[in-house]
């Protein structure tokens, strides 16, 4: 089942949220509860923008804009759980799943990294997304903690100033045991310099460690299948190349100048 409701209040009510929704779509109150509690609710009031409303008992005012995304599917996924490998204060270092998302949709936030970080702590604190990671891939990820450091990290980003490596197992044995791949994506420059680390005849597939220069959307995948090398696993890109055990890149390391300490840092996946 799937409900798309958009709803503008015009006049003043004592109805909460979730007996409003119930009302208006049909669903069952705990179904409503749920659906706002798993982040499929969004609120906008007279002034600010729109956000997701998390309380049942929120009672809707006359100019509010209230919407309900329901998809039955969705809601009903069970989230995997990601790895806090450091808490720097201002921001900190995750390990993400691979088929867990960076952030949620309009649908809901339950099984997302940032919504995971913001019930891990206690007490609570603010979550800011300061970069991504495709669905389908596992490894390193930022989240801060306040504006400062979401806005220094954002910038180190940006500006391509972290240094970020990769592992990947991709299909077939690469001529070359160390290059670069500088094809450009979406007519934009990209650079991704890769090693070959090994190779396993029996699976007909290499084993490579990757550096990118440039941060293009998919940019290893893509580069990876120009030369006829695409990631095993990949549902997007390449022939010959699916298997049973997902996607095969990891981000493995980042290396910058913390935008609080102003020191070198590298977080690592364990080994």
């Amino acid at each position: 089942m799937k409900i798309d409701l958009k709803i503008d209040i015009d006049s003043n009510t004592d109805t909460t949220a979730a007996d409003f929704l119930a009302a208006k779509s049909g669903l069952s109150k705990s179904k409503v509860k749920d659906a706002m509690n798993k982040g499929a609710v969004w609120l906008k009031k007279k002034k600010g923008g729109m956000n997701r409303l998390r309380r049942a008992t929120a009672v809707l005012n006359k100019g509010d804009h209230i919407e309900l995304h329901y998809d039955e599917k969705i809601l009903s996924l069970t989230p995997t759980s990601a790895d806090c490998l450091s808490d720097r204060g201002n921001y900190s270092v995750w390990r993400k799943p691979p088929g867990m998302m960076a952030q949620g949709t309009l649908y809901g936030d339950h099984c997302s990294l940032i919504r995971h970080a913001e019930l891990f702590f206690s007490p609570p604190r603010k979550v800011f997304l300061v970069h991504r990671l495709d669905r389908e891939a596992a490894g390193i990820m930022l989240i801060a903690h306040d504006k400062h450091a979401a806005a220094g990290l954002s910038e180190l980003f940006q500006k391509n100033l972290i240094t970020k490596r990769y592992r990947a197992e991709v299909l077939g044995v690469l001529d070359d045991l160390r290059g670069a791949i500088k094809f450009p994506i979406d007519e934009k420059s990209a650079i991704t310099e890769y090693q070959v680390l090994s190779h396993d005849s029996g699976k007909n597939t290499s084993t490579v460690d990757i550096v990118i220069r440039t941060g293009r959307l998919h940019q290893i995948r893509r580069h990876l299948e120009m030369i006829g090398h695409p990631v095993m696993g990949d549902p997007k890109y390449g022939k010959g190349n699916k298997n049973a055990e997902g996607m095969r890149l990891t981000a493995i390391s980042l290396k910058f100048r913390c935008p609080v300490s102003k020191e070198e840092v590298e977080f690592s996946l364990p080994q």
